[in-house]
């Protein structure tokens, strides 16, 4: 058995657009109905959804029989001895995507780099990094796929996201990080950081995010970013983002009760479509 191809990382590569679903109920049974959806792309979030290592495990499980959408899980944290562990225990379960929240650095950066790699050598044997510790877990199937240690690593797509004014400094330096494969825009706490609290669709937020947009194109990585409002998901689509998350399994369930509430109670008030977050 072949180590599976990373399709979600060859179509970032490719500039093909795609589209994706956040993921916070964790639960399989509403991931599996996500997952028979047609996204492109669905994040399993670790970082704002009570989620852990278990529950993450059977939506990727869940995923498994709709190939055509993949599975990205977001990390509560990705900085530190913790970080690097939670990492280790997401990809020995089958990640091969990975979203990474509050990378400031590019220091932050390359440590991620090597917290998702295999100890890699050169041809004169010398260390080049790779810090992710040896296991024959679910993602070698047990073994099964022969020559995963010699594989993983090539599959295994990283994306970290800049979501302070910090990271915005940081920026180039970030995007050129060798084995980053792609920056997503996190607008909610970027407005926070730029003094405009929950406020992620003020003008100078909007701004900041283009130009940061810009910016990741132009180191030729794939820009991401995630938006409920479709006018602002086109936008960004239009300017060259990759990977857009078009909606919340949360918000569509919040919006579309309520609204039905609404049609048959008096008293009862609809749900607005919800912010950028």
């Amino acid at each position: 058995m072949q180590t599976p191809v990373n399709t979600f990382k060859q179509a970032l590569r490719d500039k093909q657009a795609q589209i994706g679903l956040w993921l916070s109920l964790s639960d399989a049974y509403s991931t599996e109905i996500c997952a028979g959806a047609g996204f492109d792309w669905l994040l399993i979030d670790g970082e704002h959804a009570p989620n852990d290592v278990r529950s993450i495990l059977t939506q990727l499980q869940a995923v498994a029989a709709y190939p055509s959408s993949h599975p990205v899980a977001r990390v509560p944290m990705g900085h530190g001895h913790v970080g690097e562990m939670l990492i280790k225990q997401y990809l020995d379960i089958g990640v091969q995507t990975l979203l990474v929240p509050m990378v400031d650095t590019p220091a932050q950066a390359a440590a991620l780099v090597r917290a998702t790699r295999y100890p890699q050598y050169d041809v004169e044997g010398k260390d080049i990094g790779g810090v992710r510790g040896m296991a024959g877990a679910r993602a070698s199937r047990w073994g099964r796929y022969p020559a995963y240690a010699h594989e993983a690593n090539a599959q295994i797509c990283l994306l970290v996201q800049a979501e302070t004014q910090t990271a915005l400094d940081n920026l180039d330096a970030i995007v050129a990080t060798e084995g980053v494969d792609g920056v997503f825009i996190g607008p909610a706490d970027l407005s926070a950081s730029l003094g405009h609290v929950a406020n992620p669709g003020h003008a100078d937020v909007q701004a900041a995010i283009e130009k940061a947009i810009a910016r990741i194109l132009k180191a030729g990585k794939a820009a991401g970013i995630l938006s409920t409002d479709e006018t602002l998901a086109r936008h960004y689509l239009d300017m060259g983002a990759t990977f857009v998350a078009v909606g919340l399994d949360t918000n569509l369930l919040v919006r579309h009760t309520s609204a039905l509430a609404a049609r048959f109670k008096t008293g009862v008030a609809a749900v607005p479509a919800g912010k950028t977050y």
